[in-house]
């Protein structure tokens, strides 16, 4: 396309690229933003090397070739704010520029937005389910090695208390958390048999009684009552990691509580989903620890986003096909809300005609500068991030944070660029 472009000229056209989804995940309300901020420094650094030139070399122009090595994103981005809630139709990115500019960001924009947008709005909904309890993100031997860093992350935003991936730790500040394995149980092994109460003498010697040892390796009941016997009664945790998670949690809070160990949390893990966490909000589960279905955002490994062009130089351009519309024109959003900060409505208009708020309703804009002339312009701060997450799912109405599969919580109105 690229090469086309420049050949006859048009790749130098003004356009609009939008990434939307045109529908959420099966069974989901609402999505979660995530990975703007990933993109704007991605795209800072998104350039051609000498080595890459050699490679394209095989099957491109020179002008296409001399395009690339002098190129550098020079354009114009806005969005939606990384941790808003997103609904079908809402314009998250918008991006401004020549064609040839714009038409190279197709898989960098989809690739982020996908897959971080797809696991952050899987841990919101766990967030929900563990309804005030902490969730740490153990997903890491589920993923790709670097997908488990960004999947990390946006777990973090959407809510979680931290990740046992001590990258993401170090790349964006998410807590690390996260308890020993059973194969450091089991290297407490001799000839005379497994040695449970050296593997938890060991660990508390090293780490103190604050540390959370894992029980059930062997009988849990016996690994409960070691647990104690070594750590006492201020052991910080002991974790559930197979099983009939309630039944177990009931047992052993009630064996911690009669050794006197009333304060030791109790952590269960073992393929949780939200609908599994939530079908233990009435056990005594203290946190939960969550891997493979976080990782794979529960069922929806994408957010199904698209990446299409939707204006030429000034002209609305729409793609029209039976299953696949998208809609012409630069576009915002706004969002209305009641006086009690409930959502009412998404409403994307046309770029600079924001319609009236209705009587009784307050709009906000939703549509934010990201880049202007290439440069990061927008506040990209984290902890700002994860508070909008939150905000948004205090403000969704009453039914929106179900599991069960229903509408999206907030409907959508597009108001068309001749409107």
């Amino acid at each position: 396309m690229l090469a086309a472009g420049l050949r006859d000229g048009t790749a130098h056209r003004r356009t609009t690229f939008e990434v939307f989804a045109r529908r959420l995940p099966e069974g989901r309300r609402y999505g979660v933003v995530a990975g703007t901020a990933r993109f704007v420094d991605a795209l800072a650094r998104f350039e051609f090397d000498d080595a890459t030139l050699s490679m394209l070399a095989d099957f491109l122009d020179r002008e296409t070739l001399a395009y690339l090595a002098d190129y550098h994103f020079r354009g114009d981005v806005d969005g939606y704010a990384e941790g808003e809630l997103y609904f079908p139709g809402s314009p998250v990115l918008s991006v401004h520029g020549t064609f040839g500019e714009c038409v190279v960001l197709e898989t960098l924009a989809l690739s982020i937005f996908n897959h971080d947008t797809a696991i952050a709005s899987a841990a919101a909904r766990m967030v929900t389910a563990a309804d005030g309890r902490p969730l740490i993100e153990m997903g890491s031997r589920r993923t790709h090695e670097q997908a488990a860093v960004a999947a990390a992350r946006a777990a973090y935003l959407s809510g979680f208390a931290g990740s046992s991936n001590l990258q993401a730790q170090r790349d964006y500040g998410v807590p690390a958390l996260g308890t020993s394995a059973h194969a450091f149980t089991l290297l407490y092994t001799t000839h005379d048999g497994p040695d449970e109460r050296a593997a938890f003498r060991a660990q508390v010697d090293a780490l103190g009684v604050d540390t959370t040892l894992l029980v059930d390796t062997y009988d849990i009941a016996a690994g409960v009552a070691t647990a104690v016997e070594v750590a006492g009664a201020e052991l910080g945790a002991v974790r559930i990691d197979s099983g009939d998670l309630g039944v177990l949690a009931r047992q052993v809070r009630a064996q911690l509580d009669g050794l006197g160990a009333t304060k030791t949390h109790i952590v269960v893990s073992g393929d949780l989903d939200e609908f599994s966490i939530a079908a233990l909000r009435s056990e005594p589960v203290d946190v939960y620890g969550v891997g493979t279905s976080l990782v794979t955002g529960s069922g929806a490994p994408t957010a199904r986003m698209v990446y299409k062009l939707t204006e030429v130089d000034g002209l609305p351009v729409e793609k029209r096909s039976s299953r696949k519309q998208s809609h012409g024109g630069r576009k915002q959003a706004r969002r209305l809300v009641k006086p009690t900060g409930t959502i009412v409505e998404e409403v994307v208009h046309p770029y600079g005609r924001a319609p009236a708020d209705p009587d009784g309703l307050t709009g906000r804009a939703l549509t934010v500068p990201l880049v202007q002339s290439g440069e990061p312009v927008a506040d990209l701060d984290f902890d700002a991030a994860r508070q909008r997450v939150t905000a948004g799912l205090t403000s969704l109405p009453w039914d929106g944070l179900k599991l069960s599969r229903g509408e999206p919580a907030v409907p959508t109105r597009l108001i068309p660029p001749g409107a």
